[in-house]
């Protein structure tokens, strides 16, 4: 029988998805890419925010509407979170986040005895679910080697649905990446739920790295988001010896206020994390520090709004991914007093994206003229793009391989 995978949401999630399309491969399942030829549908939801959770409804009720007769399997993060909504929508196979490395096997036992299988274990206290791939569907591979989060941020759900903190093996960590660099990835993105709380058998994040680095033919760690209370001398020693990690680090500051960034329950002030960029770039000078900053959370007034338009001028991010608040219910942020309007958010919106464009611009400004290394990822109209190691998004006017490095000038 043929499947499809429809993801929704973040770097894990892809990976996961990844990760049920070999372990469905593995059942003699074959993957097709038509949902109209496909007779397995498998939806991996996101329940980050309240228009991920829209989205992801949304795309259930089209998919049981234009294809009745399909096998409709929905997991994930939205089904976690709020069950109740998709129990009545005679789902085939419904589960939250634990059991999806069984995709197969539970598949093919509703095929095998028609049975509606329903699993959504709230539980947040288990054990890290061994998944592991061989390749990945993009050239940069994603690698998840942590789950959970622990941080409890007064507006965050994702505790609540991905469980505590727990991470991948060490040994097996080295051999997947091995795997991907064998089956032609030249850059991994190690990827999780809170990725710098990565501990296991004494190894952490830093040794993790080092030891990746020795792999021949790995030519860039990324990292894909770590929390500005992890950048640790240890991590701070790597990032200056270590020539194969990213010149890229996305670091969350979620508000610019002091005030506010109480409130969210984040574990440091704006002058720590304003410190912390600026020991990263005595290092590296020229790196690209990307974030993510929410407006419009609980009783942020024009004046913390303002306050977070000039740290995050100061710090001068190179990409900022602004998000506006969405209330969470479960949340303490969702019983705060003075919940700000949709209009007031998306004022606020606009200018946070009007400065992100502009700090964009003047960071790719200083590259013009320079020789950097371009990871080809994709071949359209003649042209070859790809991104560097600072993630520059880069056209280059001629058909090269795809997954090898070119050095060119910007």
């Amino acid at each position: 029988m043929r499947f499809n995978i429809v993801t929704f949401g973040c770097k894990v999630n892809q990976y996961e998805s990844n990760m049920m399309k070999e372990n469905m491969l593995h059942h003699n399942f074959l993957y097709e890419e038509n949902l109209n030829n496909c007779e397995i549908i498998i939806i991996n939801t996101c329940t980050v925010t309240n228009t991920a959770d829209k989205k992801c409804l949304k795309e259930v009720r089209k998919i049981k509407r234009e294809y009745p007769d399909k096998i409709l399997v929905v997991v994930g993060c939205s089904v976690q979170y709020q069950a109740s909504a998709y129990k009545d929508m005679d789902i085939d196979v419904l589960m939250g986040n634990k059991h999806k490395s069984h995709i197969g096997d539970i598949i093919s036992n509703f095929l095998e005895t028609k049975k509606r299988y329903e699993y959504i274990d709230k539980e947040r206290n288990i054990g890290f679910e061994n998944m592991n791939i061989n390749a990945f569907n993009h050239v940069r591979a994603f690698m998840k080697i942590e789950d959970g989060c622990d941080n409890f941020c007064s507006y965050c759900i994702i505790p609540y649905v991905r469980g505590t903190v727990r991470s991948k093996d060490y040994s097996t960590c080295i051999e997947e990446a091995k795997c991907l660099v064998r089956n032609g990835h030249k850059e991994i993105v190690l990827t999780g739920i809170h990725t710098g709380r990565y501990e296991y058998d004494g190894h952490d994040l830093s040794d993790l790295i080092n030891e990746l680095s020795k792999i021949e033919n790995l030519e860039r760690i990324r990292i894909s988001s770590i929390e500005v209370t992890e950048l640790n001398d240890k991590f701070l020693s790597i990032l200056e010896s270590n020539n194969k990690v990213c010149n890229h680090l996305h670091i969350p500051l979620q508000s610019g206020s002091e005030e506010i960034l109480r409130k969210m329950n984040r574990k440091y002030n704006i002058n720590y994390f304003i410190d912390k960029i600026d020991m990263i770039r005595k290092i590296r000078p020229n790196i690209s520090i990307s974030t993510d900053i929410i407006v419009g959370f609980p009783g942020e007034t024009d004046e913390q709004f303002k306050e977070c338009l000039e740290n995050a001028k100061k710090i001068n991010f190179s990409k900022i991914h602004v998000f506006p608040y969405s209330k969470r219910e479960g949340t303490v942020a969702a019983a705060m007093p003075n919940q700000i309007s949709e209009e007031i958010k998306k004022k606020r919106v606009k200018e946070l994206i009007e400065l992100s464009n502009e700090l964009e611009r003047d960071y790719y400004n200083k590259f013009i003229g320079q020789e950097l290394d371009v990871l080809v990822e994709e071949i359209t109209e003649g042209k070859s793009i790809g991104h560097t190691s600072n993630y520059l998004k880069v056209e280059i006017p001629e058909i090269l391989e795809k997954g090898k490095i070119y050095k060119r000038i910007l």
